[in-house]
This record gives C-alpha cells, sequence and structure tokens, in this order.
C-alpha cells in the first residue's frame, strides 16, 4: 500500500468559524421560535424551533472533523475501515468528521527517544470531580529521527567466544501507509529486526584479529574484527537493517556500536590471553632488537680491528650481550682479569 497526502484540507479555521456562526444563529433560532410559539403568532414556529434543535445538535459532531498538526507529526485517516489519505504538513485541517486516525503503536514503548517520558503521543485528561487524570495515547505519528537503544545482547562471534554487544540506532518514518498497514505495529517490528540483523553480523566477525578468517565473504583471510572494524561493522548492521524495515516504511539514518565486551564468563580468560599476546610481542621485539646490536657490535670490532676473537670469544661476547639486553633487571657486571683458558 501507497501513501496517499491529503492535499487542500487547511481550512479548519473558516470552518471553525462557520461552525461558531452556524450554532449561534441556531440558538437565536430557538430563542426566536420559543418566542413566537409563546405569542402563538407564526405557524412556522415549530418547524424553525426543530430545525434550530437538530443544528445545535449536530455542530458537535461535525467539530470532530478539526484536527490540529504539529511540524514533523502525521495522521493517517481511515473511513469506514477504507485508507483516506495522510496529513503530513503542520496546520489545521478540517476532514470527514467521521474519519478515524489509525496508529498501531501508539501505546508501544521503548528505549528510545519519544517513549521515555511519552513525548507528544500522550494526552492527559482530567476526570471531573476527582483529582486523577487518564492518559490517552495520541494517534499522531511522529516523522522525527528518534533514537532506538535497544538492550545488550549475548551473541557468539565467529569464534565462538560470546560477546555482549548494544547499538543504537537513527530512525524514522519514510511511509506512514506502510508502516500502519503493512507490520502489525511498527516499533516492535523495528526493534525485533535490529536484533535480528545485529545477531547476523556479528556471527561474521571475531572480536579481535583472527587468523584465517574472511568476513568480506570474497574467500580471503582478513584483519576485520568488531573492535578494530567498528564503523564498517556499524554499516554492514545499517544496511541489514534498512533491507528488513524497508516493507514497513522506515528509514535508517544511522546505526552504531554503544557496548562492546567478552561476556563476563569468559572476560577474565580473554584479558589474561591478551596479556600473554602483549608480552609474547613485546618479547619478541626485544630479542630482535638486541640480536641487531650484537651483529652490529660484532661488525664494528671486526670492521676497525680492535680485537681479533675467536669463534668461542665471540660466542661468550653475544651470550654476555643477549643476558644485559635481554634481561628484565639491570646487569651487575663482573670484571674479569684472567683469560678464557
Amino acid at each position: 500500500m501507497n501513501e496517499v497526502v491529503l492535499q487542500g484540507k487547511k481550512n479548519g479555521m473558516a470552518v471553525l468559524l462557520g461552525f461558531i456562526l452556524l450554532e449561534a444563529l441556531s440558538i437565536f433560532g430557538i430563542v426566536m421560535a420559543a418566542i413566537r410559539l409563546d405569542q402563538r403568532t407564526t405557524p412556522g414556529a415549530v418547524a424553525l424551533l426543530v430545525v434550530s434543535i437538530i443544528v445545535t445538535s449536530c455542530a458537535p459532531i461535525l467539530t470532530g472533523g478539526l484536527k490540529v498538526l504539529k511540524p514533523q507529526e502525521a495522521l493517517v485517516l481511515t473511513l469506514f475501515g477504507k485508507y483516506v489519505g495522510t496529513l503530513k504538513e503542520e496546520g489545521f485541517y478540517f476532514v470527514n468528521p467521521f474519519c478515524t486516525s489509525v496508529n498501531p503503536a501508539a501505546r508501544t514503548r521503548l528505549n528510545q527517544s519519544g517513549d521515555v517520558d511519552g513525548g507528544s503521543s500522550v494526552q492527559k485528561i482530567l476526570i471531573s470531580g476527582t483529582n486523577t487524570s487518564v492518559e490517552l495515547p495520541s494517534k499522531k505519528i511522529s516523522l522525527k529521527i528518534m533514537t532506538l537503544n535497544n538492550n545488550r545482547q549475548k551473541i557468539n562471534d565467529c569464534l565462538g567466544n560470546p560477546v555482549e554487544i548494544g547499538i543504537a540506532v537513527m530512525w524514522r518514518v519514510k511511509d506512514t501507509a506502510k508502516a500502519v498497514f503493512n507490520v502489525d505495529n511498527y516499533k516492535e517490528y523495528l526493534s525485533l529486526q535490529c536484533d535480528s540483523a545485529l545477531r547476523d553480523i556479528v556471527r561474521i566477525y571475531p572480536y579481535d584479529v583472527a587468523p584465517n578468517v574472511d568476513t568480506t565473504g570474497d574467500g580471503v583471510a582478513d584483519e576485520g574484527s568488531l573492535r578494530g572494524s567498528s564503523e564498517v561493522v556499524a554499516a554492514r548492521i545499517r544496511d541489514k537493517i534498512q533491507a528488513k524495515v524497508e516493507q514497513a516504511g522506515l528509514e535508517i539514518i544511522d546505526a552504531r556500536i554503544t557496548y562492546l565486551a567478552y561476556a563476563p564468563e569468559i572476560a577474565a580468560v580473554m584479558l589474561q590471553r591478551q596479556q600473554a599476546s602483549a608480552i609474547i610481542d613485546a618479547r619478541k621485539m626485544i630479542v630482535d632488537g638486541a640480536v641487531g646490536m650484537v651483529e652490529m657490535a660484532l661488525e664494528r670490532l671486526s670492521e676497525k680491528e680492535t680485537v681479533v676473537l675467536d669463534e668461542e670469544r665471540k660466542a661468550a661476547m653475544v651470550s654476555n650481550l643477549l643476558v644485559v639486553l635481554c634481561g628484565n633487571h639491570d646487569a651487575q657486571p663482573i670484571v674479569n682479569t684472567g683469560t678464557l683458558y
């Protein structure tokens, strides 16, 4: 079903003034008819009284067709179950008073902007004679950009490690007819599709860079990961959600990862693994540097012929230098006054 925007309905003020004038004339007619009936002077007084009473009684019914819309609001109208059209621009409208507005998500409250404090989607009516009020959901549909912050989910990455991840999705209603009639509740539908798309994308990536993992689907291993490729992951999540909610008339503006961590049951183990990997990388760098320094020292000594070392002395020198350069503590020098032999 495609959206039909109603045009030329911004005559609410003129119709309201007409209602007020008609109501005043009908009241005046009732008064004049009562006077004439009391004086028994005019035979048409009964007809005037009946017409005036009918007009006075029907005028409030016609005022039900007056609609006021604020900026970035829409109203989907149906007449006896048939879709009539949508009011989308701000203004004072008059439509068929028998038209009813439809918004199946009016009572839905999610963890998103516009629903936390009720926004403009709730009307409070004070019950006369009491101190209580009743909240009635408005049938207006917000066209503003809203943010859906879904609950954190525990999902296994491509390596089977459980991770906790949360996303924030910026969205808005693009086609009101599809949002109202194609799905049962477009807010709940969006929340469910966000969870589904998040699981589909997270299962493709590892938490950290891992060898022999293809995250792009081209058959070639790459360095994609949830922690290091957050922008790419968020873009794929946005595209996935958009493909799922297109039939609901929703537009996904952006999606961002708001929380990412290992699940509590493996967080401590993964931290030790990261620490061990960091220590190994640091040791490897230290050893590579130490070997390079030893090679440079031997080359300099041989070039300038400062000392002549045989293979055994070179081995001893290399051993001592590596111990000094790779050790965790400061070296304690020992003065040797003798020889190796």
